[in-house]
């Protein structure tokens, strides 16, 4: 299993990108935030990997790609990937 943590595209003004970012706290999960109001550049990848221009977009090791995610589908793939820590 690839350890990498997951990669969160997005921005602070986006609704969406702080409520998957406040359940990733909640969890304990190790993440990579990319801001995208400080590192516009970035987009171009966020678009790549989810092939929309809408934030947030997970982006985990293995590969998938969840775009706009729900907390549930968000947390579903968080611990189906064993990225939660035992009691959370």
């Amino acid at each position: 299993m690839n350890d990498s943590p997951p990669v969160v595209y997005g921005a602070e003004w986006c609704k969406d990108c702080r409520r998957s970012n406040q359940l990733l706290t909640r969890l304990a999960v190790d993440h990579v935030d990319v801001d995208l109001e400080v590192e516009p550049e970035r987009a171009v990848e966020a678009e790549a990997l989810s092939g929309r221009k809408r934030i947030p977009v997970v982006h985990f090791a293995d590969g998938l790609v969840l775009s706009e995610p729900s907390d549930e589908e968000l947390e579903n793939a968080l611990r189906e990937r064993g990225l939660v820590p035992e009691g959370r």
